[in-house]
């Protein structure tokens, strides 16, 4: 089989509804596998609307495709939309200003407005289990593998998808507030809407820089 039908088919099976076959797919959207794996790019400005319960849904399958070390699936993701935004925001100004009383008004009202960047956020929490055979760090990358996929999910339907964190990824009181348990982290804010921008020119990697044989 070509390459381009292999990954064709490779993006096809993971992006399709169960019984949805490869000639029902919108050619126009779906991209080839190894196209979106060389060309995906984060998109900082994303807008309205929200992407279709499909095109989410593809985004969300594509998590469980990801590398994960006796299948735990030791992660979550909480899907932060329309007034939830306003309501993460608040929480990012608490936990702020728990640590600098004296932060400014200008300051808070950036940080509400962070959640606002996009019409959508899912968040990536780590929930590690006890194995003999898989540590908590290998859990935390298997979490990291299935944002990655979900990234390249959006960008192969032609959906804008920036991954952040930032000191409030890691502040207790976010963590707190989201419902972690003492146990579990936060390894993304995954912010998804419609591009509003240009694409981004990323320079090409010397693969020689990188790859070396041993």
């Amino acid at each position: 089989m070509p390459v381009t039908w292999f990954a064709l088919a490779c993006v096809c099976f993971m992006l399709s509804p169960p019984g949805v076959s490869v000639q029902h797919l919108e050619p126009a959207i779906i991209m080839k596998a190894l196209d979106a794996l060389h060309s995906r790019i984060s998109f900082p400005k994303l807008g309205d609307p929200v992407p279709a319960q499909e095109v989410l849904d593809n985004i969300y399958k594509s998590a469980f495709r990801a590398a994960d070390h006796a299948v735990l699936r030791p992660w979550r993701f909480l899907v932060i939309r329309g007034e939830s935004r306003a309501r993460l925001g608040e929480l990012f100004v608490s936990a702020a200003s728990a640590d600098r009383p004296d932060i400014t008004e200008a300051e808070k009202l950036k940080l509400r407005n962070k959640p606002l960047r996009a019409p959508l956020i899912l968040v990536t929490v780590v929930n590690p289990r006890e194995h003999p055979k898989v540590p908590a760090c290998e859990q935390e990358l298997s979490a990291a593998a299935a944002t990655q996929n979900m990234l390249i999910a959006a960008y192969a339907q032609g959906v804008g998808a920036m991954w952040r964190t930032g000191s409030m990824a890691y502040h207790p009181l976010v963590m707190a507030g989201l419902g972690l348990a003492s146990h579990e982290k936060i390894i993304a804010f995954v912010y998804i809407g419609s591009i509003d921008s240009a694409a981004k020119n990323l320079i090409e990697a010397d693969l020689k820089a990188h790859f070396r044989d041993w």
